[in-house]
């Protein structure tokens, strides 16, 4: 995710403060990973070199004196941009589960425990975000899934290599399989 580009949508709404825009991130897309507050400050810190956002004021705070950003013209042409151009699937072929199995056969380790462990991983937090999205709003039922589409994907892969585990084992092992 662009965390720049997210917060300079944010910013279309009106101007914030850092400490406003990192609520209002965490309330739209922290789900499970929230915003420190380093990074809402350091984003901010170069989309306003970029000239993407410039300070519409500055309060003084408890703390330190508190900035009220305001999305410029060539920030919403650079959210509209961004929204625009479709991200780049990911073709996931440099996996890592993949260079563990093949590690495995290399090295004469027990490489369909390997994938009865992972399945074990992906089928339990398979039902911690089933759970998640039965007591989610809209927005969390879908990012869930989101991740259950993929975790889906992820255990027919595991079934495949499975049972051509053998096959695979004779390829890397005479240097056919890297």
């Amino acid at each position: 995710m662009s965390i720049g580009h997210a917060l300079l949508g944010l910013l279309e709404s009106g101007p914030r403060h850092g400490y406003d825009l990192k609520r209002a991130f965490d309330s739209a897309f922290g789900q499970g990973r929230s915003l420190h507050y380093g990074q809402v400050y350091a984003t901010m810190s170069r989309l306003l070199k970029n000239g993407l956002v410039e300070v519409e004021g500055i309060e003084p705070g408890e703390g330190p004196e508190r900035k009220r950003y305001a999305i410029t013209d060539a920030g919403i042409t650079d959210v509209a941009r961004w929204l625009e151009q479709p991200e780049k699937p990911e073709p996931y072929l440099q996996s890592t589960l993949y260079t563990k199995v093949v590690l495995a056969l290399l090295t004469g380790r027990p490489a369909a425990g390997l994938l009865d462990t992972q399945r074990a991983e992906h089928l339990r937090l398979m039902r911690e975000l089933t759970r998640r999205k039965q007591d989610g709003d809209l927005a969390d039922q879908l990012i869930c899934d989101h991740a259950l589409f993929h975790l889906e994907a992820d255990l027919r892969w595991l079934e495949l290599t499975a049972a051509r585990l053998d096959e695979l084992a004779g390829a890397v092992r005479g240097g056919e399989g890297g």
